[in-house]
């Protein structure tokens, strides 16, 4: 469709503000961003729907402009529902650019743009197909009540005798059609999950088909709005958080005209996971500033200040949190070309979803941040469950992936691996700190086991690496200075790596053969550095004591 289309649907409530000779471009996808850099997403010929909150001020807009022109955009349409008018600086920019900008007027959801740009790039159906499209577009525009993943694929199953359901990358099912019978079983949607992920992952192009206990079920992945199969840089960046559409048929016998359809009923259903993504933002801010505090080594009184503000968002009507726990995740890829922190992020806000919790998106009671590799979890419990021995359990590390390890194992191929580590229940702000150092401590326990998908406890954690998170700060800080800081001083003015080699002496438990192999060094260098820390330090690690109040230090440093 060109744009000049758009302007001629009342609907849609665009009004154009620059880019008149532009309106004879052709619009083949839509794409809604607030990023600042949307260009992985991106693939050309996209009209690009946002709500400028990437915008800080006015020096924000050229670069913005100049990235979508890059990445070969048809046009840009601004949202006026939260800065009121379009920026002078953005229809500026757009201008210089030659970039045609659309103005959004509050009252249109940009969910409605979508759909009305897919469905008619997708061409006019005929018969059944377009009287599918044409009742969604209704419902679409109806408002909230009448949208979703549920009603599309109640669509496929009255008019097309279609049934079809909405998975997770780990097999959850987040919709399904109330014509299409019974629930599918967890075990099919696992292996559904799991079948489609491994054929992601060797790079077949969807739909995938599999038959399973004699059905045959075509698997179209739902990708984010507007991003085609070639806009992330590398697979492995999306493959295990993008849903997936199971339809039972093959559909290896269809038409081009049903093809089509589908691959427009999957980036429908992408405008809700869109939207279910943009809830989260809320609760991962929270997880962050409260992970930033914790970390930082904020009072406890700051601490509990803002869990009292996260509290009614991640427990709406239930009040502050009487326990937290904490989850810590690693998503780690041979060669360490991706990074790891968002795709661990994505995944434990999938995981620790409860099975049988009820509600639009369970998943709005979790608080998850992510640094580098790693995803810290926040996870507020309501009530915990005594044990006969009078300990406490919350979240149990095997239970959280017992029903997720086979998909996960797929996506993750040969060259992934999610290890997840799970502290105890915490009863205040001041246990924070020591659960997170916990849930940390399990994850290596983790780390150590073979598989590509690892999860440890509190329960599993020796004896020392138990008490260490429960020392406090101040003492923490007094031993680990008064032992390494000299130490520390030294290789800072000599370059000696006395630490290193400190910590490797520990690790091959005093043995001069082995760790002067370890470290390439001749024994006599080695003896020299111990001498140096000896010396530096008042400490003979000959002596057992000695060698155990290093190894605590270098492990509360």
């Amino acid at each position: 469709m060109r744009l000049r289309a758009l302007l001629d649907t009342d609907a849609l409530g665009l009004r154009l503000l620059g880019g008149e000779n532009e309106l004879d471009r052709t619009v083949r996808g839509v794409m809604t961003t607030d990023l600042r850099d949307p260009s992985r997403y991106l693939s050309g010929g996209e009209l690009v729907l946002t709500g400028l909150a990437w915008r800080r001020d006015a020096d924000d807009s050229e670069p913005f402009v100049r990235i979508l022109v890059q990445a070969g955009v048809a046009a840009l349409a601004a949202g006026e529902a939260e800065l009121g008018d379009v920026p002078d600086d953005l229809v500026l920019a757009c201008a210089r650019h030659r970039l045609p900008l659309f103005a959004v007027h509050e009252s249109v959801a940009f969910a409605t743009i979508t759909e009305h740009v897919v469905r008619q790039v997708s061409g006019e159906r005929a018969g059944d197909l377009a009287a599918v499209v044409d009742r969604h577009r209704r419902m679409m525009t109806s408002g909230p009540a009448g949208g979703g993943p549920d009603v599309v694929l109640d669509l496929l199953g009255s008019d097309l005798d279609l049934r079809a359901w909405v998975l997770s990358p780990t097999g959850r099912l987040i919709a399904g059609s109330k014509v299409a019978g019974p629930a599918l079983p967890a075990e099919t949607c696992a292996r559904l999950a799991a079948e489609h992920l491994a054929a992601t992952r060797t790079g077949r192009r969807g739909p995938h088909r599999i038959q399973l206990h004699g059905t045959t079920y075509s698997l179209f992945p739902v990708r984010s709005s507007g991003r085609s199969p070639q806009a992330a840089r590398d697979v492995r960046e999306t493959v295990l958080s993008d849903w997936l559409l199971a339809v039972e048929a093959d559909a290896g016998d269809w038409p081009g005209e049903r093809l089509d359809l589908l691959q427009g009923v999957t980036q429908l259903i992408a405008v809700e996971r869109d939207r279910r993504d943009a809830a989260r933002t809320v609760r991962r801010r929270l997880a962050q500033e409260v992970l930033e505090l914790v970390q930082t080594g904020a009072a406890p009184a700051e601490i509990a200040a803002r869990l009292r503000v996260a509290a009614p968002v991640l427990l709406p009507g239930l009040g502050a949190a009487p326990h937290w726990q904490v989850v810590v995740a690693r998503v780690e890829w041979d060669g360490n070309e991706v990074e790891g922190g968002p795709i661990a992020q994505s995944l434990l806000e999938e995981v620790l979803v409860d099975p049988l919790a009820t509600g639009p998106e369970p998943s709005d009671r979790i608080a998850v941040a992510h640094t580098g590799d790693e995803a810290i979890a926040l996870v507020p419990l309501p009530a915990v469950t005594t044990e006969h021995d009078g300990s406490e359990t919350g979240l149990l590390a095997d239970a959280l992936l017992q029903s997720v390890r086979e998909p996960l194992s797929a996506g993750l191929n040969d060259d992934g691996r999610l290890t997840l580590g799970v502290s105890a229940a915490v009863h205040s702000a001041e246990g924070l700190r020591g659960a997170l150092e916990e849930a940390r401590h399990a994850r290596r326990v983790a780390a150590a086991r073979t598989g590509r998908v690892c999860a440890a406890g509190h329960q599993e954690l020796a004896s020392h690496v138990l008490l260490l998170p429960f020392v406090p700060d101040d003492v923490r800080r007094a031993f680990t200075a008064r032992l390494l800081d000299p130490l520390t001083e030294y290789d800072r003015r000599h370059r000696a790596e006395l630490i290193p080699t400190l910590e490797a002496f520990l690790d091959c438990d005093g043995s001069w053969t082995r760790c002067a192999t370890r470290l390439h060094l001749h024994v006599n260098t080695l003896r020299y550095r111990v001498g140096r820390i000896e010396q530096l330090t008042g400490r003979d690690l000959s002596r057992l004591e000695d060698k155990l109040d290093f190894f605590l230090a270098l492990r509360m440093s």
